[in-house]
């Protein structure tokens, strides 16, 4: 179905998919024994942050304050986690009011980081959960080695205003032995020196089925999978029928037999290629390649493109994260039914 009465470019977002992923990674978490924590980045939206935690969820990720402000301005969310290191004054003044509405936890992997979050929380009520970030393999943010998270964990706990949570990673795909060791131990050399380690978080969609595989964890992060995108289809992780999202263009130019153009380039499908061929899938038409973008401009290629001026399709797009965050609105559906257009709440914040 591509919609006639949409203006294209859109985003649009079958809710009846998304609602059966979040039904179904729920359901693996629970049969499992593990707590499940959404990253909202995916969606942005709080209607869909307020129906994960209504299957199931403990609470939500985010990775800004603007994000979290977004998110629970509509109700419905007290728990929120923000995987990120928060520095600067306005950030942190805007965070210990947002501690004042929900159960909030952060992270830090550095001193200068805690002792900006102790300055901020040394008066306050209730103190600041903080997990130290740990880099599993991931590479990314987070301390490399366990003896350096079992020192940050005690300078937290010895600061006034906070309260030492536990670890945070984002894993490397396909290790869930090594980062099940990691995470062990750094555990086990935290509670040598009496401090509690309640919190173990871990997550990323690509290992989503997987997250069992790293038992020391006690809940598990997790956003692409509410929509799927190209990336995870080609890993195995999803099928096209799991695709929520996609986005809905016209072929604005046919200049030869073998090439069409389209109204959505970069600002709408963005650059990501996360290592593919391609900037998306083109549904229906596998033989089909985004072979290229511009900023408004979307290149098919095809042996026989066989299109014409005016016709719609529907591209899965190769990362969703991103493209959440480039339009002010997505278009909600249900199978062949238009519902409407709704506003990406979180999106477009800087901070």
């Amino acid at each position: 179905m591509t919609f006639p009465d949409i203006d294209t470019p859109a985003v649009l977002v079958d809710l009846d998919i998304a609602e059966a992923n979040i039904d179904r990674f729920q359901a693996h978490c629970d049969e499992y024994g593990l707590k499940l924590r959404p990253h909202i980045k995916t969606h942005k939206l709080p209607r869909l942050a307020q129906r994960q935690i209504q299957a199931g969820a403990i609470g939500i990720t985010c990775q800004k304050v603007s994000e979290a402000e977004a998110m629970i301005s509509e109700g419905g969310i007290d728990d929120v986690l923000i995987t990120f290191n928060i520095f600067g004054a306005d950030k942190l003044s805007r965070l210990k009011k947002l501690a004042q509405k929900v159960r909030l936890s952060v992270v830090a992997d550095n001193v200068a980081t805690i002792d900006g979050l102790a300055g901020t929380f040394c008066d306050a009520d209730v103190p600041l959960t903080v997990l130290v970030e740990c880099d599993t393999g991931g590479a990314r943010c987070g301390v490399t080695t366990c003896e350096a998270a079992a020192e940050l964990a005690t300078y937290i706990d010895g600061q006034t205003g906070l309260m030492f949570g536990g670890l945070m990673t984002y894993p490397p795909t396909g290790q869930e032995p090594e980062v099940q060791d990691w995470l062990t131990k750094a555990k086990k050399m935290i509670e040598a020196s009496g401090v509690p380690v309640p919190i173990i978080s871990n997550g990323g969609s690509p290992g989503m089925w997987q997250a069992q595989e790293v038992p020391v964890a006690t809940e598990y992060r997790i956003g692409t999978y509410v929509y799927n995108d190209r990336s995870l289809q080609d890993r195995g992780v999803c099928t096209w029928d799991d695709c929520a999202l996609s986005v809905l263009v016209t072929v604005i130019s046919v200049p030869s037999a073998g090439r069409a153009v389209v109204d959505a380039g970069t600002k709408v499908l963005t650059s990501d290629l996360l290592g593919l061929d391609g900037h998306g899938h083109v549904l229906g038409r596998p033989d089909i390649k985004v072979a290229g973008l511009s900023e408004e401009h979307g290149v098919l290629t095809a042996d026989d493109i066989n299109l014409n001026v005016g016709d719609r399709l529907r591209i899965v797009p190769n990362h969703v994260c991103v493209v959440s965050n480039m339009l002010d609105e997505v278009q909600l559906i249900r199978g062949e039914t238009a519902l409407g257009a709704s506003p990406v709440v979180a999106r477009g914040k800087v901070w």
